[in-house]
């Protein structure tokens, strides 16, 4: 069963419910698992956990000594990390049953009865609206970046090599975080499409799930990975050539 979607209407502001509750939910695993990791923190012998937080601050390190200079890079490592932990979470998000659905199905009250009644949880990410936001986060950041490091002059790109070619750098800068938005987008939202209609097929979940739905749910999550992995990349490389000027 696809997810439907769920108005919440805030004087002229209109929200999508599931999905704000949905990115909620991940906000809260991402900080009660970051506080499990770090309350005893130690050098001696960590715990997996705090080995596998560990893991993920570097290997984001490592993304940004790459594409720059750490030292330019560095205050960018704690955006980057959360990105990559969100993104990856609220990717895998909707592959997860929801065991609490019979709970919610009689409560009416804020429409919660539809938001959270479904036989699986949903992907923020699964929205149009989550991954533009996220995109344009990036935009800004190159903005911003490129005005810290390189002043006004980072807007002389724009008109390189002549200034006749100032509307195609506009539509290449647009560009960028339009592909970012939905390709993770696209390749979410696919993963959930394709789940739904296998809960549809009779049949399924008595004969195949043996096989086939493991192994699509552990794809799922492979591509949720690599989604994450992507988007952060790219947000770390646009970034890295309004500093050096190379757009």
């Amino acid at each position: 069963m696809m997810h439907e979607t769920i108005i919440w209407q805030v004087g002229n502001i209109t929200l999508h419910a599931k999905t704000l509750i949905m990115t909620w939910i991940v906000m809260a695993f991402l900080i009660i698992i970051s506080i499990i990791a770090t309350r005893k923190l130690t050098s001696d012998t960590p715990g997996r956990l705090q080995n596998v937080l560990e893991w993920i601050v570097d290997f984001v390190k490592s993304l940004i000594s790459e594409s720059m200079d750490y030292k330019k890079g560095a205050a960018l490592h704690a955006y980057l990390l959360t990105l990559i932990v969100f993104i990856f979470f609220s990717n895998i998000l909707g592959l997860i049953p929801n065991i609490f659905a019979p709970l919610f199905s009689w409560i009416e009250f804020a429409q919660l009865n539809k938001i959270l009644g479904d036989v699986i949880m949903m992907s923020p990410t699964a929205d149009i609206n989550t991954t533009l936001a996220l995109a344009t986060l990036t935009a800004i950041l190159v903005v911003v970046w490129g005005i810290k490091f390189r002043g006004v002059h980072y807007f002389h790109h724009f008109l390189e090599p002549i200034p006749v070619f100032l509307p195609i750098h506009i539509i290449d800068f647009i560009a960028k975080p339009m592909t970012l938005a939905f390709r993770l987008f696209g390749n979410i939202y696919a993963g959930e499409v394709l789940i739904a209609v296998m809960l549809m097929i009779p049949g399924l979940m008595v004969a195949g799930t043996v096989i086939p739905m493991p192994l699509w749910l552990g794809f799922s999550i492979f591509i949720g990975a690599i989604q994450s992995f992507v988007f952060t990349v790219l947000t770390t490389a646009y970034i890295s050539q309004a500093i050096a000027g190379n757009d």
